[in-house]
């Protein structure tokens, strides 16, 4: 039986709102106490003083490329960044080539994770068949075979009617439904925020509301089905306050943003840098500062990276050419502490319950809770750990990001999954 003790860090779980210096005793691949002067016998030391141990990280938005484009990314590969990202559980989206749109593609998934992630991989489901947005996905049958949502993510479900139809059908089965929101006739050709960034670069616009009119029809479809609906990676201040709107109504309508997309700017963008490229892309700082108050006062529930990675092969080319995306699992944790917590916008509590108990709320994966009888699934950082994040060193295959070379005020130092490390710092 594998033993193994945290001794004291401040153990911090929102669901329980235990905050307080402690030591978490780890057996047998379970959490068998939480306390002081615990019995260590045969149990391997880990010494957290001056560190956070909080209940293991979720990323509901991840792109693991597997099967199909496993030169960008695997599930192995991917599993390898999430952990030493801090991650111990990322929910994998469909657009891989085929498509999971079917309990085939579902298993396949499953078994490869099972046998080669270092942390827990749930699969999320096509909405559509070939997510081309106009039959619906075998989704009661995915959802049998292991899928904890349903997506087109990359893809808008552009027609209404469908998107009504997966809403009563994602019901019936008691899944969530995540729209990537962006109404494909206003953003068509579009490279970049529309706005006097892409002027002066003479680079074609999306506009803000290309998001917030698919993400208005969404919630209006919400209501009419009651079904549980996540707008993914959020971006445009008018889509935030139709969500918040929506929560008054007492809707079940939740929704994620991105690191970068309360970090970064237009206005940061370096000129023709194909890191900077990514769907939604970076928003006018009026976004941001709207996207970072959501967060602020609930509008907005979980943080999520949308991890995608492309080659080099790929992502280094003109800008107008390049794919959509950037790696995300490996900065997350840094860029939340250093634009969330350091700068007071959150509380370190609140930052820890929307990597937690919120992604678990609405995907119901029994995750997200550090307390005696729970799965070990531990995240452990620093809330002021120096570090340089150094690409080169990634353990994702890709290397498209804006952030090499940053330098960063807190970080991930280890990953517990299912009472084992599957990551620490060296």
């Amino acid at each position: 039986m594998i033993r193994i003790c945290i001794k004291n860090g401040r153990v911090m779980d929102p669901a329980s709102g235990h905050d307080a210096i402690a030591d978490v005793l780890i057996a047998d691949g379970k959490i068998a106490a939480i306390g002081i002067a615990l019995d260590t016998t045969g149990a391997e030391i880990f010494d957290a003083t001056g560190m956070i141990v909080a209940p293991g990280f979720i990323d509901m938005h991840v792109h693991l490329r597997e099967p199909g484009m496993e030169h960008s990314e695997t599930i192995e590969s991917g599993g390898r960044a999430a952990a030493a990202g801090g991650f111990t559980t990322v929910c994998c989206m469909p657009n891989t080539s085929p498509v999971n749109d079917s309990p085939v593609v579902t298993t396949y998934i499953i078994e490869r994770a099972r046998r080669l992630s270092p942390v827990n991989v749930y699969p999320i489901g096509a909405i559509t068949k070939g997510s081309l947005g106009e039959e619906l996905a075998a989704i009661g049958a995915m959802k049998q075979a292991g899928i904890v949502a349903i997506s087109d993510d990359g893809r808008p479900v552009m027609n209404a009617r469908v998107m009504r139809r997966a809403m009563e059908s994602a019901k019936a089965f008691g899944l969530p439904v995540i729209n990537h929101c962006e109404d494909l006739n206003l953003s068509a050709g579009g490279d970049m925020h529309e706005g006097f960034e892409s002027v002066r670069m003479g680079l074609r616009g999306i506009p803000a509301c290309s998001e917030d009119v698919m993400v208005a029809r969404d919630i209006l479809l919400a209501e009419v089905t009651g079904a549980k609906y996540h707008v993914a990676h959020i971006s445009a201040r008018h889509s935030v306050e139709m969500v918040r709107y929506a929560k008054a109504r007492g809707l079940d309508v939740t929704t994620e943003v991105c690191p970068h997309h309360f970090t970064l700017a237009d206005t940061d963008i370096l000129p023709y840098d194909s890191n900077f490229k990514m769907k939604p892309p970076l928003r006018s700082c009026f976004d941001v500062e709207a996207v970072t108050e959501g967060l602020a006062n609930g509008a907005i529930d979980v943080i999520a990276t949308d991890h995608a990675p492309h080659p080099g092969s790929e992502k280094m080319q003109e800008f107008e050419r390049c794919p959509f995306g950037i790696t995300g699992l490996e900065t997350a944790i840094g860029l939340s502490l250093e634009q969330l917590v350091h700068k007071g916008r959150v509380s370190l509590m609140r930052m820890i319950e929307m990597f937690t108990v919120n992604p678990d709320r609405i995907l119901k994966l029994g995750k997200g809770r550090l307390v005696a009888g729970a799965v070990a699934d531990i995240t452990i950082f620093d809330t002021d750990r120096a570090w340089t994040f150094d690409i080169n060193k990634s353990q994702s295959k890709s290397r498209n990001t804006p952030f090499h070379g940053r330098e960063f005020r807190g970080g991930q130092v280890a990953a517990i999954v299912n009472g084992q490390f599957v990551w620490r710092l060296t």
